[in-house]
């Protein structure tokens, strides 16, 4: 069976294919003969009760600086493919909500992976909140009486954006940190919106799992340990990608979350554990497949493809 599928995305030239997860689920597509078309979040336009973007033909292929051909752009109406992979990178900002809304409208009948109605309401730091008992103490708000309480209370914390991605703007303070008065204002005067607060985890040193579940069962793992000189293990914040296994409290995790994630259309999902606690659910464009194969580990993009072929 081939499909038509197109992929909406961040500039295809500026992706560093050695990591890319969407670049993994291209390569995948096209083994199995389906047809690649490609446009960013910018060329989409709805008029009346349709639905266009200007789309270009894709062909990719695994060489690093010539990774990809692109045909003539062509103005397409979306419902016309039958399966759009809404793979763009945060920052989950109104621009990124509108795309989910947009793109709401032809699905179900063209099947949009991950579901965008579902990605719009279930953003990494607010969804990952309805499973409170799995996570660390973790506090929401803006308000410094309720963060000046929270660190009284845990010591040394984590604060990082709400809606932030790729480790990006998150700081440790420890309970005698002189710089917290000059990060809460930098943060306030930044960020519109509440930012999370979290106990800080000394495990984060041991890495930070990233879990991939394919339509809510557990598809593979790779543990991120942190550089010696940074908090963040992100692999694009210089992170080491280790093989890792799951521990028994890791498989209860996922088993407590596949049924959620199955019931919001949530086929590729990645979830973050650190010492055995949960801190994000990322649906909008998680990554971590190409380190888990490279590393001896599964190929999820195989499997992601099987469960999108199956609702097709």
């Amino acid at each position: 069976m081939s499909l038509n599928i197109a992929v909406q995305m961040d500039p295809i030239e500026r992706i560093n294919i050695r990591g890319d997860s969407t670049f993994a689920l291209l390569l995948e597509a096209q083994q199995r003969s389906h047809r690649l078309s490609y446009y960013t979040p910018d060329r989409l336009a709805q008029r009346g009760d349709s639905l266009f973007a200007r789309v270009q033909p894709l062909s990719v292929r695994d060489i690093a600086g010539d990774h990809f051909t692109l045909g003539d752009a062509e103005r397409v109406e979306l419902s016309s493919f039958d399966v759009i992979l809404l793979r763009q990178d945060p920052p989950f900002d109104l621009a990124y909500i509108t795309t989910t809304h947009l793109l709401e409208r032809i699905h179900p009948g063209t099947l949009v992976v991950n579901d965008p109605a579902h990605v719009r309401n279930a953003p990494e730091k607010i969804f990952v909140l309805g499973f409170a008992d799995l996570m660390p103490p973790t506090l929401v708000t803006r308000d410094l009486a309720e963060i000046r309480a929270f660190r009284e209370e845990h010591g040394d914390i984590v604060m990082k954006p709400l809606y932030g991605s790729g480790g990006a703007a998150v700081f440790r303070l420890t309970k005698d940190d002189l710089n917290f008065g000059s990060l809460y204002d930098l943060f306030a005067t930044t960020f519109r919106e509440q930012w999370m607060v979290q106990k800080f985890l000394p495990e984060v040193k041991d890495g930070d799992k990233r879990i991939i579940l394919v339509d809510g069962e557990f598809a593979g793992a790779v543990n991120r340990v942190p550089a010696a000189d940074d908090l963040r293990s992100n692999m694009v914040r210089g992170g080491l990608a280790q093989a890792t296994d799951l521990s028994a409290r890791e498989r209860a995790i996922c088993t407590r979350l596949g049924p959620a994630l199955r019931e919001r259309g949530l086929i590729f999902v990645g979830i973050d554990v650190i010492g055995g606690y949960l801190t994000e659910i990322n649906v909008t464009s998680p990554t971590g497949i190409r380190a888990i194969k490279n590393l001896g580990g599964p190929d999820i993009a195989a499997a992601i493809w099987d469960k999108i072929e199956r609702q097709r």
